[in-house]
């Protein structure tokens, strides 16, 4: 197009070298260049009629050629910020190998401090592996921090004739490997959590019916009456959890915080006497309102006190908190139990994973708790901090939002 522009502004000056001199001649040659033009550009040729026509004709097809490169810019611009939206990073090179075009994602992508080196070199050897073969892909783990799984594919780009091009797919698969992972390890835990209550059950029942002595027979009657409440236990868990995560944006209205507390120690006061620990509850007062599914805030409440008269000591106290501060709600439980070793506080809220393993299964412990409390506090928009010193005790606080317009 800016060559036919080209074209049409030398026409233009040979047309007014023509009228000054006033040359047939001239005039003729013109002609004859115009009407070729004309047909070049697919366009009815100016008759044989002086300057004013060709003049007329000249302005004419110019303007088809500026409008036409106008309408080419803006499609590029629009090209352009359609593919700077797409999640996936693409990098377009034209037929000398060069690249004529990156995207933003693939920019972020390749200007990842840690990884650039290998991504850009991946990418370099998928592209010319893509002029010879027409295609190639290749998955690469970057270990950061952060660490990152990219896919990498090139295709061949053409006309049917001729190579125009390579095109490169720079994809982020980071969050889909993890939840991949998490999915095996889920599966594989639970199999692991009721293979061995019900192998438990199997065994102790098998005995049971070849038991003489009535003792003997009522103990692993109430082994039985254990491994299967373990069971239901796990069961239960698993189907809280499942709702949980399933109601990422539960039905919320205005609930007295006082209310949650006293509602989750009720809950686990009988486990707590059973072991002569004494709660303390410490509501706020005035009370106040939070935004959110009772629910699960009684549940997520009763999981962090379950766990903390699992690991307290036998006549120790456990404290239950609420406070709001500033514009957020504060509840914290807190034990002066066994407390948590520091190379496992960033795995405790995992699925079934458990600091103490012997403990956890004598008590009943399903490592199911604070994974619920976690997707609580997300589907709340809220968070959970824990401070815990080996030995000492732990302190885990649910930090909820709460707009002002429900403070009491």
């Amino acid at each position: 197009m800016i060559g036919y522009i080209v074209l049409g502004v030398l026409a233009v000056v040979a047309v007014f070298i023509a009228a000054w001199l006033g040359r047939r001649a001239g005039r003729r040659s013109l002609q004859q260049r115009l009407t070729a033009l004309s047909n070049r550009l697919g366009v009815q040729p100016p008759d044989e009629g002086g300057v004013e026509p060709v003049l007329s004709h000249l302005e004419r097809v110019t303007g088809e050629a500026a409008e036409a490169v106008t309408e080419a810019s803006s499609d590029a611009i629009r090209l352009r910020r359609a593919l700077d939206t797409l999640p996936q990073g693409v990098i377009v090179c034209d037929e000398d190998g060069e690249v004529a075009f990156r995207n933003a994602r693939a920019v972020d992508l390749m200007n990842n401090r840690h990884g650039d080196a290998l991504a850009a070199q991946a990418v370099t050897e998928l592209l010319e592996s893509a002029w010879r073969d027409g295609t190639a892909e290749r998955t690469l783990d970057l270990y950061g921090p952060p660490r990152q799984t990219l896919t990498v594919r090139t295709r061949l780009i053409d006309d049917g004739r001729r190579p125009l091009g390579v095109i490169a797919i720079i994809e982020d698969v980071s969050d889909r490997r993890r939840l991949e992972e998490i999915r095996r390890d889920f599966v594989a835990n639970v199999s692991h959590e009721l293979k061995t209550p019900i192998g438990a059950l199997g065994l102790l029942a098998e005995t049971l019916t070849v038991e003489p002595d009535q003792g003997v027979a009522q103990r692993l009657a109430a082994r039985i009456h254990t491994e299967a409440f373990r069971v239901s236990r796990i069961i239960d868990d698993l189907l809280d959890l499942s709702r949980i995560e399933s109601e990422e944006a539960p039905p919320r209205e205005p609930i007295y915080v006082n209310l949650v507390m006293a509602e989750a120690v009720e809950r686990v006061r009988s486990a707590a006497e059973q072991r002569r620990i004494t709660i303390e509850l410490d509501e706020p007062n005035p009370p106040i309102h939070v935004l959110g599914d009772r629910r699960q805030l009684v549940s997520a409440i009763h999981s962090l006190l379950e766990n903390a008269v699992t690991f307290s000591y036998e006549e120790s106290v456990v404290r239950v908190v609420g406070r709001q501060i500033d514009d957020e709600i504060h509840l914290s439980v807190s034990d002066s139990g066994v407390g948590i070793p520091a190379r496992d506080l960033e795995r405790i809220f995992e699925r079934f994973y458990r600091v103490d393993h012997g403990r956890s299964r004598d008590s009943g412990g399903t490592g199911l708790g604070l994974s619920i409390v976690r997707h609580v506090a997300s589907n709340h928009q809220g968070r959970v901090e824990v401070d815990s010193r080996e030995g000492e005790g732990s302190t885990f606080t649910l930090i909820l939002p709460n707009p002002p317009a429900y403070s009491a």
